[in-house]
């Protein structure tokens, strides 16, 4: 039994980490501890103008948000992130943290011997992600980016479209949108310092899908950003890969659109296009069109809950060297073609 504890009591840990994580199937490998509430110190750095008042409220909130975890799903508060990845208690850790937080928290406990499930993107840069991949290795540890959507069953059956050829023919070009109206302005998303920006939230999806399609030797070859003025950050991207073979995928992204969560595949048979590729959440049925001249067709798509087999697979991440290995590759590469496009934009 792998016990586990989350660092920050964040919306997506209450609404999807905890209900897959009790599921039928993971209830058999995971047993929840508790969570863990950032210290005065943690949360404000230096208190030398920190008031008592300040401190109090920022205490009080975070044990409210925290308590309704554990009236859920029991467990318990760790007063503090250090409190929980020293723990003798724990054995691993899933941080939902702001991006610009991962790598601070996530070697920690890397150094205290405890696996990592990191909410993407795993860090804010190449060598911080390298260096935590170098860090769980060096100790036998897993480390797992939680990019679930790989995992759905309806990402399988897409590819048996696309590989029997007789929908679509030969594939000529993919495109992979992901994006989503603009949220509050306190978002992090939107915060620079934070670790946001549309590249790293939204984007980093599109990547990782161009590269399940194109496969190992796709490259980013182009790249482009928008900016809005009320933000420092990107706000919309777009980017080229293409792979050995010259097969291409265009990608576009942003964080103030209408939301669009598409793929589309543009065969010399037919097109097959689909809406909720990357975000079908448990009890979603996803579809996807069939297009062949003028000749439009739907055919259902599975039901999955793909966060549950994102733990699923941090387990076997835990308990089998072979596939932790392929979770480092799988991880390195990610974060090497996300810094293709942040070498041909700056961002």
């Amino acid at each position: 039994m792998i016990k586990i504890g989350i660092i920050c009591p964040s919306e997506i840990a209450f609404r999807r980490f905890l209900p897959a994580l009790t599921n039928s199937e993971n209830a058999k490998r995971f047993q929840f501890i508790g969570i863990a509430i950032a210290s005065p110190k943690e949360w404000f750095g230096d208190l030398i103008n920190v008031s008592n008042e300040q401190i109090g409220a920022q205490q009080s909130k975070e044990r409210e948000k925290a308590q309704t975890f554990i009236d859920s799903y029991g467990g318990r508060i760790f007063g503090s992130y250090t409190d929980i990845v020293s723990s003798s208690e724990i054995d691993a850790v899933y941080i939902p943290l702001p991006p610009a937080l991962h790598y601070k928290w996530a070697k920690l406990a890397l150094e205290k011997g405890k696996h990592v499930m990191v909410e993407k993107p795993s860090t804010t840069c190449y060598s911080d992600t390298k260096a935590l991949i170098d860090l769980a290795e060096k100790n036998g540890l897993a480390l797992h980016e939680n990019y679930m959507f790989v995992f759905h069953n309806q990402i399988n059956e897409v590819n048996q479209v696309i590989d029997d050829g007789e929908s679509i023919g030969k594939p000529k070009l993919f495109r992979i949108t992901f994006g989503f109206p603009r949220r509050a302005l306190n978002d992090f998303r939107y915060n620079k310092k934070l670790g946001g920006g549309a590249l790293l939230d939204a984007g980093g999806y599109t990547i990782r899908y161009a590269t399940e399609l194109l496969g190992d030797t796709a490259q980013v070859t182009t790249a482009s950003v928008g900016y809005d003025s009320d933000f420092e950050v990107e706000i919309f991207g777009a980017a080229t890969m293409v792979n050995d073979e010259g097969l291409t995928a265009q990608l576009a992204f942003g964080m103030d659109n209408d939301y669009r969560c598409d793929l589309e595949v543009w065969g010399t048979k037919g097109t097959l296009t689909t809406g909720r590729i990357l975000t079908a959440p448990v009890g979603c049925i996803p579809k996807y069109t069939l297009k062949q001249n003028q000749e439009y067709t739907e055919h259902l798509l599975s039901e999955d809950d793909a966060f549950g087999k994102s733990l699923e697979r941090f387990a076997a991440c835990i308990e089998n060297e072979r596939i932790r290995q392929m979770n480092y590759d799988i991880l390195e590469r990610q974060e090497r073609l996300v810094q293709q496009f942040k070498d041909i934009t700056g961002v």
